[in-house]
């Protein structure tokens, strides 16, 4: 056999390696769109964090504009301290409390929603809260979102 036939076949072969991998990973993503992951974190002294994600079968940048329309339109009590379009991310905060929501695009029709915020001391838990902004992002985008079973509480 020739070299630029072993080339050929190797390069055919690696090639479809790199889709079949592909084709799975969008599978398994598409098998968990929707279903909100959760995890919060509280020291002894009541300070910490709480995280919520969740996969969207929507482009990246819409998901980042709708979550930036809601921030605006929906809540005159939050303060938006920076957006950056580039990355997708907002950071913002209310009162004490800040937080920040990132768009990854994951594919072109497939993002990765997660926001963050701080616990803080003597006040009640913002689970409620980031998981309610994920919740308003799914609503906005017509996506059924749910809570995992592994949710964190």
């Amino acid at each position: 056999m020739s070299w630029r036939k072993v080339l050929f076949a190797a390069t055919v072969l690696v090639m479809l390696t790199s889709v079949a991998a592909q084709a799975q990973w969008v599978m398994v993503a598409r098998a968990v769109s929707g279903q909100i992951q959760r995890m919060t974190n509280k020291s002894a002294n009541g300070s910490g964090y709480d995280v919520a994600t969740v996969v969207l079968l929507a482009n990246a940048d819409k998901v980042y504009d709708t979550a930036l329309n809601l921030l605006k339109t929906n809540h005159p009590e939050v303060t938006i301290t920076s957006t950056d379009a580039k990355t997708r991310e907002i950071k913002f905060s209310e009162g004490e409390r800040i937080a920040s929501m990132q768009a990854t695009a994951l594919g072109d029709n497939m993002t990765q929603l997660v926001i963050a915020s701080n616990l803080i001391v003597g006040q009640p838990n913002a689970t409620s809260i980031v998981v309610q902004g994920v919740m308003k992002v799914c609503q906005q985008m017509n996506v059924v979102c749910t809570m995992s079973n592994g949710d964190g509480s």
